[in-house]
């Protein structure tokens, strides 16, 4: 590797060293937003929390949130306060790091693709060992492999009474192939 050319523009190259998924898992969801050019990078933090959050984890890295892009109002209704309330509720780890992560997994779950892709992770697997790990009591309930997206607004609907699936029980909903199939990177 030739040290002497110009820096990597990841910011996993920039990610003081933490223990923990957490770290990681902001990082990927902030070179994610990046990529596709998502404003802000990370929802609801404001200017300060975000600028502590980098300093936190990147140092001196000139990396501002930006204001929300205008079509995040067109999209119908916008489960961001009450989805990162149910990680908030849910989150084991610690203070600032936690929150920051809650904030990360709810801005990825606003977006159109699995979430796992969303928050630039490499797989499914890589998304369950990370909410297994950091919000286990909530990992727990997805006892039928659901996609995480779908279990998680399964929950935002259960805590307000309403029922998703369109018959009695999961297994014999018209949706299931859809709900419990398998993921790949072609296939929202």
């Amino acid at each position: 590797m030739n040290m002497n050319g110009p820096a990597p523009t990841s910011l996993l190259f920039r990610l003081r060293p933490m223990p923990g998924s957490h770290a990681l898992a902001i990082t990927c969801v902030l070179e994610q937003s990046l990529r596709s050019g998502r404003r802000p990078l990370l929802r609801g933090l404001d200017d300060t929390a975000f600028e502590h959050l980098v300093t936190h984890y990147f140092g001196d890295l000139p990396v501002h949130n930006g204001a929300p892009d205008d079509d995040t109002k067109t999209h119908g209704i916008d489960e961001f306060d009450d989805l990162l309330a149910l990680l908030l509720a849910h989150c084991t780890t610690p203070g600032k790091e936690g929150r920051w992560l809650c904030h990360a997994v709810a801005t990825a779950a606003m977006s159109d693709n699995h979430l796992w892709q969303d928050m630039g992770l490499p797989d499914r697997q890589a998304l369950s060992a990370l909410l297994a790990e950091n919000f286990p009591a909530l990992a727990a309930r997805n006892t039928g492999n659901m996609r995480w997206k779908k279990f998680f607004y399964r929950q935002l609907c259960a805590a307000e009474g309403l029922t998703l699936c369109k018959s009695p029980h999961c297994a014999v909903c018209v949706d299931f192939a859809e709900c419990f199939g398998p993921e790949d990177a072609s296939q929202p």
